[in-house]
């Protein structure tokens, strides 16, 4: 399992946490539709995908990658395959409330 914890800074300032904005259902899909194209290709036994909308403080946790998997090596794999096409592909975009 991965979880994506929101830091206390972004690019050098302070922040109280991040805003998710989504395109959906178009970003459920394009999550689902990677979710599968991975699974197939690792050979995994299992992928549940969470991501957060709206705002999510500091700490806490913005996406969450369950990958279930019958070799250690595969799922890591799987998981940094993953992880790469949903900042790539996936229409969910991020902003900052910075706090000085």
């Amino acid at each position: 399992m991965f979880d994506g914890i929101v830091r206390p800074t972004e690019a050098g300032q302070n922040i109280d946490g991040l805003n998710y904005e989504a395109y959906q259902p178009m970003a459920q899909q394009q999550l689902e539709k990677i979710g599968q194209e991975i699974l197939k290709k690792h050979g995994l036994v299992s992928m549940d995908i969470e991501h957060s909308v709206g705002h999510v403080p500091n700490m806490g946790c913005s996406f969450r990658l369950i990958i279930g998997s019958r070799h250690r090596k595969e799922g890591i794999l799987a998981m940094d395959e993953f992880i790469d096409r949903l900042k790539q592909d996936v229409p969910i975009w991020k902003s900052t409330n910075n706090l000085g």
